[in-house]
């Protein structure tokens, strides 16, 4: 129904499922009700840019695309330093680095973050109680 004024009030509820990281390089994964449905959303600091904050946010339409990040990040865990899932609007690099955690390095447009193995494993694990 659209008001008098010619616009409508829509609601739209951002739900924090994890924080995968805090400051000052932030990572959190949020489920995003509105009334046309859920969609997910990953808001990571833009780790590119030092003088500023800058959040970069990886929108997912729906659990199934959401889904994907998480099944991505499973198949990385079992690889090797190198390997890189590649999505049609980003990508995650496997970065294995001597006598530490893995890393991984998560590029979007022209965004990107790095974050280790137990940030992966709690993405994972979140995601998989979608």
């Amino acid at each position: 129904m659209i008001g008098i004024a010619g616009f409508t009030i829509t609601h739209e509820s951002w739900i924090n499922l994890v924080q995968v990281r805090t400051d000052p390089w932030p990572i959190n994964l949020y489920r995003i009700t509105k009334p046309s449905g859920i969609s997910y959303a990953l808001e990571f600091r833009d780790e590119q840019v030092l003088n500023a904050v800058l959040l970069d946010t990886l929108a997912f339409a729906n659990l199934e695309q959401l889904k994907y990040l998480g099944q991505g990040l499973s198949a990385l865990k079992k690889g090797t330093n190198g390997d890189i899932a590649n999505y049609k609007d980003y990508s995650i690099k496997r970065t294995d680095i001597k006598k530490q955690a893995t890393w991984y390095l998560l590029r979007f447009d022209f965004g990107l973050t790095n974050f280790q193995q137990p940030e992966a494993d709690k993405l994972i694990e979140t995601i998989n109680t979608q």
